[in-house]
């Protein structure tokens, strides 16, 4: 297998060494959770791209830059030596020397996030990022938005996790509440119907199924079922890719 840039895998490729599992999807249906636990049960590396996207608008807002403003933004982030500790579990997401986990999580950056990930600069310096992630940790499980469309489109297993909105608001009411924060339902659900319509009609790298990926319903799953459905298949797909027994 070549190196992840996008293009087609060569047939023949090494699954031992290379191995990249996709999953894509909308806000709220659990992808973080869902394959950082299934990159543990596969002995994979994890990698969250989501987390990226928001450390770019927390750039803009602490930076005071536009988040329309794709090409000073896109500046920014290759200034700001973004980058993961990849010893910790799940990998730490970085600033120079400052772990931004806590900051990426809050509400300014979840007002401008898709304003930012729209912008096709910041999207060309991310994807580029990601498949230099990917070159340097071949055996990865990533998440986001375009990993399966636009970033990986030869990864040989891919998926893609959808749910009904209202499940969603609802999973997204109960983190919020779980981290003490007030909390407007009718809000939260806007909020989600807004992203979707951002993330599926922008331009470069929108939201949709990539073509081949297998689609799971989480609407009325446990994470853990979903976590099992995606394990069965991956180790059903690629039986000699020397996965964690």
């Amino acid at each position: 297998m070549a190196k992840m840039s996008g293009a087609p895998v060569s047939e023949g490729h090494d699954e031992r060494r290379f191995l990249i599992v996709t999953i894509d999807g909308p806000a709220g249906t659990g992808k973080s959770t869902v394959a950082h636990r299934l990159a543990d049960r596969l002995g994979l590396q994890f990698l969250d791209t989501g987390a990226m996207y928001r450390a770019a608008a927390l750039i803009a807002v602490e930076q005071e830059i536009d988040p329309e403003n794709g090409p000073a933004v896109a500046e920014a982030v290759r200034r700001s030596e973004m980058h993961f500790d990849w010893t910790t579990s799940p990998p730490r997401l970085l600033l120079g020397e400052r772990c931004v986990d806590g900051p990426i999580r809050g509400d300014e950056v979840a007002r401008v996030v898709s304003i930012v990930a729209a912008q096709k600069p910041i999207r060309e310096v991310l994807v580029q990022h990601q498949r230099r992630i990917a070159d340097a940790h071949p055996r990865l499980v990533t998440e986001g938005r375009d990993q399966g469309s636009v970033v990986f489109p030869d990864a040989p297993v891919r998926f893609y996790l959808d749910a009904d909105v209202s499940e969603r608001a609802r999973r997204r009411i109960a983190q919020l509440a779980r981290g003490g924060a007030a909390v407007d339902e009718t809000k939260v659900l806007s909020g989600l119907r807004e992203r979707d319509r951002i993330d599926s009609t922008r331009p470069d790298g929108p939201l949709i199924r990539p073509h081949g990926a297998i689609v799971v319903d989480t609407t009325d799953l446990t994470l853990d079922e979903v976590v099992d459905r995606l394990e069965e298949h991956v180790r059903t797909e690629l039986p000699d890719a020397g996965l964690r027994p």
